[in-house]
């Protein structure tokens, strides 16, 4: 399995996305791409990061950066789930795991006082020219999109 690193390239992949596209990750070259994973879709905590992205969204344009949300769920319901609350970004559906696995997201956590296996809520921030700018593991919603602006300014200088 490839490690990612900060500094190196991300390996081209392909999933299949809301809206019956597939995103490819070459396609968005010369674009910040912040690959954000959660754990299920239409869950309180999944919703608000998601509307923490779609508000802010005209910020991340700004920055030339691609917003694109990754979950195991499957298109249909992401379908729903991106209507229901408007994102103006796609959705992948990542149900066989090869995306999580390649970005190392499945983790063992606890849920109601049982071990299940699930994706660790992570960011991944990929550079214009495909190399792993950041990642933020065990993301905290409330504070997350200014850490993830903040970090598009510092590498773009520009301040907004």
């Amino acid at each position: 399995m490839t490690t990612l690193s900060i500094g190196h390239p991300v390996p081209d992949f392909e999933v299949p996305s809301t809206g019956g596209k597939t995103f490819k990750l070459s396609d968005y070259r010369g674009n910040y791409v912040v690959l954000y994973f959660y754990p299920k879709d239409n869950t309180p905590g999944c919703t608000q990061e998601g509307q923490h992205f779609r508000d802010n969204i005209q910020k991340f344009n700004a920055f030339n950066a691609v917003v694109v949300g990754v979950s195991r769920d499957t298109l249909r319901v992401h379908e729903g789930f991106k209507c229901k609350q408007a994102f103006p970004f796609d959705l992948l559906s990542d149900q066989d795991e090869a995306l999580c696995r390649l970005f190392d997201v499945i983790k063992m956590k606890t849920l109601y006082g049982k071990e299940v296996r699930g994706i660790e809520r992570s960011t991944f921030l990929i550079d214009p020219q495909g190399l792993l700018a950041r990642e933020w593991r065990k993301v905290k919603v409330k504070t997350h999109i200014e850490e993830v602006l903040q970090t598009l300014m510092e590498l773009t200088g520009n301040q907004q």
